[in-house]
């Protein structure tokens, strides 16, 4: 036991590394196939409105159904590039699954997430390019971020001949995707491959260890490039605000999850016996699960209102509970408790809503013992870097129009850092249309 309550090595490295095993293994060619032949492949399908990207869902489950998997998956790339990524991470419960014309029958959805997988890894385990680069038209953009939407930004802008430069603050690129991701959704360094075949493309330069306001300035940016995209996500993470949340053993649930993502040997990681995650999102979901499975022996999630508020979605809840983690509602944290410098225990009040339908505490307190407490209350963008010259923030991230261009001419701005769903196939979405719009910002 380490002296800060935290220890490796809980259980076997064998039995850590099948905890990490992926969650949901892939379709073989006989389970696609009778995956396939359950849609209805109908005339203007909801499943597509319901799509961020807008696949084509229907036709590409056709092309598998037919053999075509080179048709499938280019179908599937066409209006997402980041389709293999988002056919294991998107929730498709909640999206397009939801939309599919057999749940009016009460039946289950076509499995399009695990076929929309099915047809992209075969696409990627040939090797195939399927994209060339238009005759190039000697214009430079320059893209802020290497996360989904920056590279979707960059991918469309070099398929349209011009020349791309990536600026990244980290050592990979990726953004969430790389860091972001619970280690059981995305194995065998999967987002790096996928960016691989991104870049396979040409045409897109990236720049490592470059962040806006500290080694990188826009109005540069802006003198020295035709167009600028940022796809800046969101820095910051939000705080408790209580007394001792500085300790040792207080973290941030996406610096947990980030560190899971990067280790390559993940019985090394420490843990804790009693582990209490704060938050309702997928986030907390991630975090809580990954405790679980690397050795803790008591996870609870602990969120402010009820089941049916939490932003995770219930397939995820559940995924959570049947790996042994309690999930709590009704409670919010109110003081943390330490044993010689290292934390102890949190305080919870319980809550419940007020007329104006906000959780407000009842005076009631209880105590979970707890040697890690994971925050995930949600993060927030940072402005600091565009203090000085950046375009204009709404809601405390930055405003864009329909096209996805900000108060500043030729600065355009997508993903999470950008009012709106703070989902991986959405900011491939942005990332599309802000491509597109700069094109016509250019003159073509």
């Amino acid at each position: 036991m380490d002296g800060d309550g935290l220890s490796a090595h809980r259980i076997p490295r064998d039995v850590i590394a099948a905890n990490f095993a992926d969650c949901a293994p892939a379709l073989s060619h006989d389970e696609a196939q009778v995956a396939a032949a359950r849609c209805y492949f109908c005339h203007d399908a909801p499943c597509i409105e319901a799509c961020p990207t807008g696949i084509d869902i229907p036709l590409f489950i056709r092309g598998i159904a037919t053999g075509n998997l080179k048709g499938a998956a280019q179908t599937i790339l066409d209006a997402n590039i980041f389709g293999g990524s988002c056919a294991r991470v998107c929730p498709t419960e909640i999206l397009c699954q939801r939309a599919c014309v057999r749940t009016a029958q009460e039946e289950k959805p076509v499995a399009i997430g695990a076929l929309q997988r099915h047809a992209t890894d075969w696409l990627f385990a040939q090797k195939l390019q399927p994209y060339s680069r238009a005759p190039a038209t000697s214009r430079r953009i320059a893209v802020v971020g290497a996360g989904p939407a920056g590279l979707a930004c960059a991918h469309a802008l070099a398929r349209l001949g011009h020349s791309v430069t990536v600026f990244e603050a980290r050592e990979k690129p990726g953004g969430l995707n790389e860091y972001g991701i619970a280690a059981y959704k995305l194995v065998d360094d999967f987002a790096q491959s996928e960016i691989a075949f991104i870049l396979g493309l040409g045409g897109i330069a990236v720049e490592y260890g470059r962040s806006l306001g500290q080694n990188l300035a826009l109005s540069a940016l802006r003198q020295n490039f035709d167009a600028v995209f940022l796809g800046l996500g969101l820095a910051g993470a939000n705080r408790l605000g209580l007394p001792g949340e500085d300790l040792p053993g207080v973290a941030n649930a996406i610096d947990f999850i980030a560190a899971l993502r990067q280790a390559t040997d993940k019985s090394t990681l420490p843990i804790a016996r009693q582990v209490v995650v704060v938050g309702g999102g997928n986030t907390a979901i991630d975090a809580a699960t990954q405790a679980r499975k690397l050795g803790a022996e008591e996870v609870s999630i602990v969120y402010r209102r009820g089941p049916e508020a939490m932003s995770a979605t219930l397939e995820e809840q559940e995924r959570a509970q049947v790996n042994g983690v309690t999930i709590r509602h009704w409670a919010t944290p109110v003081a943390l408790e330490a044993v010689a410098g290292q934390l102890a225990a949190v305080v919870f009040e319980h809550t419940r809503p007020d007329s104006a339908g906000r959780a407000v505490g009842n005076g009631e307190r209880f105590v979970l013992p707890a040697q890690m407490l994971l925050k995930a209350i949600g993060q927030h963008f940072l402005p600091e870097p565009l203090a000085t010259e950046g375009p204009r923030l709404e809601g405390g991230r930055i405003a864009v129009n329909k096209d996805g261009e900000t108060s500043l001419p030729g600065v355009f701005a997508g993903g999470d850092c950008i009012a709106g769903p703070d989902l991986t196939v959405q900011a491939v979405e942005n990332g599309k249309i802000a491509a597109r719009a700069i094109h016509r910002h250019l003159g073509f």
